[in-house]
């Protein structure tokens, strides 16, 4: 009763309007304050806030975060574009699968959905526009496929798993993302196609390969961040933390020196923009990780294994309705607090019908990644809507075929753990 008491403060104050960091880190000291006086109440909610950001590695997280804001204001997204055009546009469905796999590669190198969606989709959304597809499939297809940057590495949300989760390696995580994030781009290029078709819709005219390859080797240089990032992990030259600042370096040296779109006023709002973020990401780590310590505390993981269990023990079903909480607390949640409160809650179930951590780490992400499309609370839904100036209601429709997409990646990445697991698999000692 007294977890019960919690929650309903929690989405109490969330439904007050209240931010969701504020939210967490209210219903946490008050749920104290009815079991020990104020001052030790405010002293326990500082300390567990405290050790919440107290780890080295949350120090990559500024660094990516920089690294890709860098990207976003460098003309990062044009070239990544150019490139997606010049190999897909000819295909059916031309725009919609460029829309796909620009998404994918520019969230892949930012490590930020949100930035994917506003970079990429305030230009594909028109250019999509003017070839018959409605405001609204554009933009469902913007906001799906910008996810699959939380997917495949950097991706400052598996930084922030392997932290909740208590010792999953983060670079086995980065490797473990990579096929799942591929499935889902590739599962939604599959319906872009089919609907394409379906609708009649013209492609582009094929390019010459001259052309083609003057694209692609345009985008050569931003791409090749991802492959210094994890070549530098895998090998060991460096850690995640380490790379993040090799990231900003090296993004810093592209968008400035060598495509020249990022001067000095520029960097400083940069700098601004990336302080923000990062104030607001270590905020909510910090009252998300109390109010953990405090659902810990009151053994809610216990119970609730214990619940499940009596419910039934075929390890199907309590995947299925472990799957079924997390896309529901991803309709109603921002995927930061949402990992760090429930990957306790959920792991050591996961683990006990013999899931492995990377493989939970990855269903749980791609669960709250349909989440961020998810009304009401999406984050990207929204910045989609803003880019394709059409309203939330209007996107209900287009989006549910999408949402099928994803979801037969998820189904596939819960029941098949080699989807996650080989890679990392490959270069385990």
């Amino acid at each position: 009763m007294t977890v019960v008491f919690l929650l309903c403060l929690f989405f109490l104050l969330l439904f007050l309007n209240v931010p969701i960091s504020f939210a967490i880190g209210l219903s946490t000291f008050l749920f104290m304050m009815t079991s020990i006086d104020f001052l030790p109440a405010a002293t326990t909610v500082a300390q567990r806030m405290t050790n919440g950001v107290n780890s080295f590695a949350l120090m990559a997280i500024p660094f990516f975060i920089l690294s890709g804001q860098i990207m976003a204001q460098g003309g990062i997204a044009k070239r990544l574009i150019n490139c997606a055009m010049a190999l897909l546009g000819a295909f059916p469905g031309g725009l919609a699968l460029v829309n796909v796999l620009s998404c994918t590669l520019f969230g892949a190198i930012s490590g930020s959905a949100v930035a994917a969606t506003s970079a990429i989709g305030s230009f594909m959304v028109p250019q999509m526009k003017k070839a018959g597809y409605s405001p609204e499939f554009s933009a469902s297809v913007t906001a799906t496929a910008s996810t699959t940057g939380l997917l495949i590495p950097p991706s400052n949300i598996l930084i922030i798993y392997a932290i909740a989760s208590g010792g999953v390696s983060i670079s086995a995580l980065f490797l473990a993302g990579y096929i799942p994030g591929l499935l889902v781009a590739l599962s939604l290029m599959i319906f872009c196609v089919v609907y394409a078709k379906r609708k009649g819709f013209a492609s582009a005219e094929r390019l010459p390969f001259s052309v083609v390859l003057k694209s692609v080797w345009q985008a050569v240089p931003s791409l090749a961040l991802i492959v210094i990032v994890m070549g530098g992990i895998i090998s060991g030259i460096f850690t995640p933390t380490e790379a993040g600042a090799i990231a900003v370096l090296y993004a810093l040296v592209l968008a400035a020196g060598f495509y020249r779109e990022v001067d000095m006023e520029k960097f400083g709002v940069i700098l601004i923009k990336t302080a923000e973020t990062t104030a607001i990401v270590l905020f909510l780590i910090a009252t998300s990780s109390a109010l953990s310590w405090v659902l810990s505390y009151e053994n809610l993981p216990q119970a609730l294994t214990d619940t499940l269990l009596v419910i039934s023990d075929n390890p199907l079903i309590i995947l299925l309705i472990i799957n079924i909480i997390l896309l529901l607390i991803g309709a109603f949640m921002d995927m930061t607090p949402a990992v760090l409160i429930f990957t306790p809650i959920f792991l050591p179930i996961a683990v006990s019908i013999g899931i492995e951590p990377l493989q939970f780490g990855i269903m749980m992400i791609l669960n709250l990644c349909i989440g961020l499309c998810t009304p009401p609370v999406g984050a990207i839904l929204f910045v989609s809507c803003a880019v394709s100036k059409t309203k939330i209601e209007k996107m209900v429709k287009p989006m549910l075929p999408l949402y099928v997409s994803m979801l037969v990646v998820l189904f596939l990445v819960s029941m098949y753990s080699p989807i996650s697991t080989f890679l990392p698999s490959l270069l385990a000692p």
